[in-house]
């Protein structure tokens, strides 16, 4: 199995902000997405970002469960993903912003996030 990097977690304030004013959104059935394509030359072809809503969950406990849910699921389904980026060329920087309001199982966020991922590889694909 393949890591989760440090290098692959977009930590740059200006990209965050980059992204929320001027990167493209769609929604998949548990997540919110804002992406961008990034330019220099990272070592991935995505960096990523996990955020769950404080309003609807008020313990950072329940918070970090989901993220943790999240970085999971995406770390076992990036490398088709990583795959689709590279044949298209490209590097992205996106935001997965979970939007429900009640702690999912891991099932069902693994499933969402294949979805989701697949949806995001078409979108980079069809901007490219």
């Amino acid at each position: 199995m393949e890591k989760f990097h440090k290098s692959e977690r977009l930590c740059s304030r200006k990209t965050i902000a980059l992204l929320f004013e001027k990167g493209s959104v769609f929604y998949s059935s548990f997540f919110k997405v804002v992406w961008t394509l990034a330019d220099g030359a990272e070592e991935y072809p995505a960096r990523v970002v996990f955020s769950i809503s404080k309003r609807s969950f008020r313990k950072a406990t329940e918070r970090n469960l989901i993220r943790r849910r999240m970085r999971e699921a995406y770390r076992k389904n990036k490398n088709a993903f990583y795959e689709a980026l590279t044949s298209a060329g490209v590097r992205i920087a996106f935001i997965i912003i979970y939007r429900g309001h009640t702690i999912p199982d891991y099932h069902a966020v693994e499933r969402s996030m294949t979805d989701m991922l697949g949806k995001l590889a078409g979108e980079v694909s069809k901007r490219n």
